[in-house]
């Protein structure tokens, strides 16, 4: 039902409370790692926010709001510089957000498609046990 459905109350409350000056910050509760930090980011802008501050919501107040600023949540010389190369401007759409081309972290890129290091090295991602699509070792199974 539609009034169950609270975001709408919730995004305009997050672009009111940021047009006068409060600080919030996006996350996302892990039941679909990676895209739910984007739906969250999404319907938080749903209420009219502009892309401009839901973005500065999302990287700068995130890591003020938890007392990383000084680490994180800008690009400037001393901080970590995990970042995200899009392919389309979330400026202009913010669902642009999830056109992710590579992802810098710890100073290795990778390929956001095949998670495959192209900097400093280039080398593919190896398939680790957990992508292994036979059962190997259970009793009873032979191969």
């Amino acid at each position: 039902m539609e009034e169950e459905h609270v975001f709408e109350e919730l995004s305009v409350f997050v672009k009111d409370l940021v047009e006068a000056g409060g600080r919030a910050g996006v996350g996302s509760h892990g039941q679909l790692q990676g895209l739910g930090y984007h739906w969250e980011l999404w319907a938080m802008q749903a209420g009219g926010i502009s892309e401009h501050d839901i973005l500065k919501v999302a990287t700068i107040q995130g890591a003020e709001a938890i007392g990383l600023d000084t680490d994180l949540g800008t690009i400037e010389e001393g901080k970590l510089a995990d970042l995200v190369i899009l392919n389309s401007n979330p400026l202009e759409n913010i669902r642009n957000s999830k056109d992710i081309e590579y992802i810098m972290k710890n100073g290795y890129m990778y390929e956001a498609e095949t998670l495959n290091e192209v900097f400093p090295e280039q080398n593919e991602l190896p398939t680790y046990w957990w992508q292994n699509t036979e059962p190997v070792g259970v009793p009873g199974v032979e191969k």
